[in-house]
């Protein structure tokens, strides 16, 4: 690959585009979108809301101002337009131009200039300012409380309904702070304006306007709320859509194999008819919402106008008077649709976001102690002490489990299936805390360290490997973001899959360590997953290793290549290596049995297999290297 390709893959965060201007990049910048989360997220919706764009709040009120002098200016439309007609007809048409002059360039500089100007800034408030970054800042929020939360929460969704109640809930939140600003700060200063303008003509006429204005809120008031709860009920039934196609989705391959096409397909109707019935009960409130609004619009200018030509009548009015207060009602009562399906929408979108908050603002469980260090660089000396853990019910998982490992050391750990195994290891990565006793490293309790640095401790290879839809180079660089091309290549070739991935490419022509692998990695076999998943573990060269089936993917002769590269890795490393074929770690300093959660056998494999027990009846009975448990066996008779 060129130098070009080089300085494409060694990227570790994309570029962001820079098209747009100088002045609308510093004008963006006036908040800073990416700023974390003071707290955890609120339950309640108001609180929520000020979480979630908290920081942003200085910018927000000057973009409510400026939209605020930009409703004046339709007030003052009508002002003019009053004074224009009352000076017409006052100068008759001979003497008007040369009589108000300075009028007519009032009205035209007024139209022409300033109020474009006015709307053009508020436009830019909004689309540049206030629109961009409340989305992000609100999704950076959500998305960063959401990868805290521990692997049960994930376990117990679907992703894609995850991903979408964030993606919901940030859009609906923006939504409502751009139309508070660009319509209700607008529709405020308008009425404000309005009253104050009618008051110059005559008290009663004002005093109707704020009458139609009380009938006006009641009609909001009856109405919004049903648009909130159906709205919500819509987005939750949106949300389930969603998450059952990107579940068909994602498991397809599953799906083709067991011929249940026309399954899914109903599971996913049925979800669609649920949303379908509350997008049915959202427009029917929605339809009666609109019918009556029209109705309290239209006696508006009936009230305005009517009113102001009865005084015109009696001498109290003049022709201008009319004119305003006509310009007035009719601006009103078409803001009041505007104004109205606005409100429905803020509403339709607090309806979202409070279902968004059943699901994004839970409690993360499983956190950092107060106080928790970072943990260094360490040895590798484990201890398990009196562990016990069975995911919260009566038997399972591990009880009263001690295992010792001095740094350096490898064992194997081997049982049947629901011996332990795999809750052994995700107690020691801190997916989850015991229920009794304690794990340390180096004979620091995990507990007391924080997470992302345990972490970083240990590396570890899984028999259902993890694959980004990224390309090849990023996977592996996935180990140690820092690394540089050459490190990437000798971790790829060390694995034995530097051969393989220069075959590479993918749909859009990539090739080779450009290529992408698809989601979870499915351009690729199972062996070639297992070899990307090891070089990234190499590339990482944490001080304690853990393998999980690493190399049950792969056929003898690669194996037997990754076999042997796997030694210089593990060399000074303290392993963990889960396995049932035996043959992969026959040859480690130690190797524990596990049964119901239980240590019941421990040595080396020459050890194990002079005792004659449970190990050496799983070597006895494998069939090409794996192990076979009978029912016997499985229940540790």
């Amino acid at each position: 690959m060129g130098e070009s390709g080089d300085r494409v893959l060694q990227k570790t965060e994309p570029e962001q585009q820079t098209t747009h201007s100088g002045r609308a990049q510093r004008l963006a910048g006036l908040i800073d979108a990416f700023q974390p989360a003071p707290s955890a997220p609120p339950k309640t919706l108001w609180a929520f809301m000020l979480w979630s764009v908290r920081g942003a709040w200085p910018v927000l009120m000057i973009a409510a101002v400026i939209s605020a002098i930009v409703g004046t200016t339709e007030v003052i439309s009508a002002l003019l337009l009053g004074l224009i007609i009352d000076a017409a007809v006052e100068a008759g048409p001979v003497g008007f131009f040369t009589q108000h002059l300075w009028l007519v360039v009032s009205f035209v500089a007024f139209f022409v200039v300033l109020r474009p100007l006015a709307f053009g800034i508020s436009s830019a408030a909004n689309s540049i300012v206030v629109q961009p970054n409340v989305f992000v800042l609100v999704q950076s929020r959500l998305n960063r409380w959401t990868l805290g939360q521990p692997v049960t929460y994930f376990d117990n969704d679907f992703a894609g309904r995850i991903a979408q109640k964030q993606m919901q809930t940030a859009r609906a939140l923006t939504d409502v702070a751009n139309e508070a600003i660009n319509t209700m700060a607008f529709a405020l200063a308008s009425i404000l304006g309005s009253v104050i303008l009618l008051l110059t003509i005559d008290t009663r006429i004002a005093l109707a306007l704020l009458v139609w204005l009380v009938f006006y809120l009641a009609l909001i008031r009856h109405f919004l709320p049903q648009v909130r709860a159906r709205s919500g009920a819509r987005a939750g039934a949106r949300a389930q859509v969603s998450g059952q196609v990107v579940d068909t989705i994602t498991n397809i391959k599953t799906v083709k194999l067991f011929a249940h096409s026309d399954f899914e397909d109903r599971a996913a109707l049925n979800a669609m008819g649920v949303f379908r019935d509350r997008a049915i009960e959202f427009g029917e409130v929605q339809a009666w919402f609109r019918l009556w609004l029209m109705v309290v619009a239209g006696v508006l200018p009936v009230l305005l106008i009517g009113g102001t030509l009865w005084l015109w009548t009696l001498g109290q009015a003049t022709p201008g008077a009319i004119a305003a207060a006509g310009a007035v009602a009719i601006r009103i009562a078409q803001m009041t649709g505007w104004v109205s399906f606005v409100l429905m929408a803020i509403y339709g979108n607090l309806g979202e976001v409070e279902d968004g908050m059943k699901t994004l603002t839970r409690p993360v469980t499983l956190t950092d102690a107060p106080g928790a260090v970072e943990l260094g660089r360490v040895t590798g000396d484990l201890r398990f002490d009196d562990v016990s853990f069975a995911y919260g019910r009566q038997s399972g998982g591990v009880e009263g489990l001690n295992l010792h490992l001095t740094p350096g050391e490898k064992i194997g750990i081997v049982g049947a299936s629901g011996a332990g195994k795999s809750t052994l290891v995700a107690l020691l990565l801190r997916l989850y805390d015991v229920e009794a006793g304690r794990i340390t490293i180096d004979g620091q309790d995990v507990r007391e360290v924080t997470q992302e640095s345990l972490r970083r401790n240990i590396a570890m290879v899984t028999q259902e490997t993890a694959m980004f839809n990224r390309s090849a180079y990023e996977n592996i660089r996935y180990g140690r973001p820092d690394a540089t091309r050459a490190e990437v290549e000798a971790a790829a070739r060390a694995a034995e899959a530097h051969d393989f991935i220069q075959d590479l490419v993918d749909h859009e022509g990539r090739r080779g360590y450009a290529a992408h692998l698809g989601e979870r990695g499915v351009r690729l076999s199972g062996g070639q997953r297992q070899r990307i998943a090891l070089a990234r573990a190499f590339l990482k060269n944490a001080p304690i290793l853990v393998l999980d089936e690493a190399t049950s993917a792969l056929d003898s002769e690669v194996e037997a290549a990754v076999q042997d590269a796997l030694e210089p890795l593990m060399e000074g490393k303290t392993v963990l290596a889960i396995a049932h074929r035996l043959s992969t770690i026959a040859k480690l300093d130690r190797i524990i049995v596990l049964d119901d959660g239980h240590i019941i056998e421990q040595g080396t494999h020459d050890e194990l297999l002079a005792q004659g027990g449970t190990y050496a009846r799983f070597w006895a009975r494998q069939s090409g290297g794996f192990l076979q448990f009978d029912e016997e066996e499985a229940t540790g008779a």
